[in-house]
């Protein structure tokens, strides 16, 4: 049983989960925050529906984190001029300060987590995760 893929998946997602939650935890952040403040400097302002489409994060989860990020002055949320019903969420300068913390931290997560492979089984093994991600995406 050990051998099988899904349950040694399973046991890494574990792993990877409890290391970003234990370091972002570490700078009183949370795994939400990177993903969240990314993609608002990537993809620009967005509604708070369309952020958690974006991100896969659940509605529930999105306030809550969008309510830490705002008390820490890293977001802002203002009535969307189109539609005054729902808020437009934008990123801070000090947001893209935080994000650039979080970048580094991400990094070392990344070190930690991948720590046993060589840097050519890393490139290999983030190649097949995306293989079998995009595959369960499409499926």
């Amino acid at each position: 049983m050990d051998d099988l893929p899904s349950r040694l998946l399973t046991r890494t997602a574990a792993l990877a989960g409890r290391l970003v939650t234990e370091r972002f935890a570490e700078i009183g952040a949370r795994g939400y925050h990177y993903r969240l403040l990314t993609t608002l400097i990537e993809d620009g302002p967005a509604s708070q529906a369309d952020l958690g489409r974006r991100t896969d994060i659940h509605l529930s989860d999105m306030v809550a984190a969008l309510n830490e990020l705002s008390e820490g002055g890293y977001v802002e949320r203002r009535p969307d001029p189109a539609d005054r019903r729902r808020n437009t969420v934008t990123v801070t300068p000090e947001g893209r300060r935080r994000a650039e913390a979080l970048a580094a931290r991400a990094a070392e997560i990344q070190e930690e987590l991948l720590a046993p492979l060589s840097a050519a089984e890393r490139g290999e093994f983030v190649r097949l995760l995306h293989l079998v991600s995009s595959a369960a995406a499409e499926g």
